[in-house]
């Protein structure tokens, strides 16, 4: 299989790099915007699994034209893409009435805007021969009927429009052999959850959290097509 995983320098992208990589006949291509943190996921990779097959890609998914030129360097490396793992976010937590308009371009731009570029760029890659899976990672602060946090809605919304964009895509390529599916995550303990709520503890680890993920990915789109699967232990 060769997949791709954004936001790999960190939290549960890296978790999914190292992961994915250990299996045999993958080849992951790790996308983020430092080239150091990337070499160092690879060394990690190869010290657990010196068959592990990680290429890392800088790219900064908020730059048009670097998304644009992510087919090309690909292309240097492998022929297809069998699965496209959505992961990278960026989250911001401030009241309502004081997010400025900056603060929504950032976070719809890294959560939103990129993912869609990204998945216009990578579907003409995708292998014909199989099925294959793009997963977009949303948050259970977006699925619609679950409990919600002030401070959060920038970063809710967006993942919310991230879901809704699942659903969208599954039935607009409902003939071709692609399953869109989308992850709703509850909380997992990562950097990303450390700057919004220093101190909090969550039940879940980064590593806990991508194996859920990696499984997923390599297995569901056999079975489901256009969901949106909440991944909490809480409920609602």
């Amino acid at each position: 299989m060769n997949i791709i995983v954004t936001g790999a320098s960190r939290g549960i992208g890296y978790e999914l790099v190292k992961l994915l990589s250990a299996g045999a006949g993958n080849t992951v291509i790790a996308i983020a915007r430092s080239a150091e943190k990337l070499e160092q996921l690879k060394r990690d990779c190869l010290s657990a699994n010196e068959a592990s097959d990680v290429i890392p890609v800088v790219c900064d998914l908020n730059d048009e034209q670097a998304v644009a030129g992510l087919p090309a360097m690909i292309f240097r490396y492998v022929p297809v893409i069998n699965i496209l793992i959505n992961n990278a976010g960026a989250i911001v937590n401030k009241p309502f009435m004081e997010i400025t308009p900056a603060d929504l371009q950032k976070v719809y731009t890294v959560n939103v805007f990129s993912t869609v570029r990204l998945i216009q760029q990578i579907i003409p890659m995708l292998d014909k021969k199989q099925r294959s899976h793009i997963i977009n990672i949303s948050s259970m602060g977006g699925y619609q009927g679950s409990a919600k946090f002030a401070g959060l809605s920038a970063y809710s919304s967006s993942k919310a429009a991230l879901a809704c964009l699942t659903e969208c895509l599954a039935e607009e390529f409902k003939d071709a052999p692609i399953s869109f599916n989308c992850l709703a995550l509850g909380a997992a303990q990562t950097e990303m959850l450390e700057e919004a709520f220093p101190g909090y503890i969550a039940p879940l680890s980064a590593v806990q959290m991508a194996t859920f993920i990696a499984d997923f990915s390599l297995t569901a789109h056999h079975f489901m097509n256009g969901k949106i699967v909440p991944v909490s232990m809480s409920t609602p």
